[in-house]
């Protein structure tokens, strides 16, 4: 009988990464209310205090910047061959 691996979402990790921060209750305990494994609770926990200050980091430019910048410079560029033409 062959086991698939679980994958879990952001979401899920961060919402039992902060529980355990909290530490109202023990890795065991928040084990198995989640069912997952004290020790990937531990990684989680070390992940998202490491990661923490990137939320409060400003953003560098969205995607949609860089899409309307993108689209600025084919179309001068589309103008400068036509002019060479």
């Amino acid at each position: 009988m062959k086991r698939t691996r679980r994958t879990f979402d952001s979401k899920f990790k961060a919402q039992v990464a902060i529980e355990a921060i909290r530490e109202r209750a023990t890795l065991n305990e928040i084990s198995a209310k989640y069912g997952v494994s004290p020790v990937m609770i531990s990684r989680w926990k070390k992940e998202f205090l490491e990661n923490s200050a990137a939320a409060f980091e400003t953003p560098k430019t969205s995607d949609s910047a860089l899409e309307k910048d993108r689209d600025r410079y084919l179309r001068k560029i589309g103008d400068l061959e036509l002019q060479l033409d």
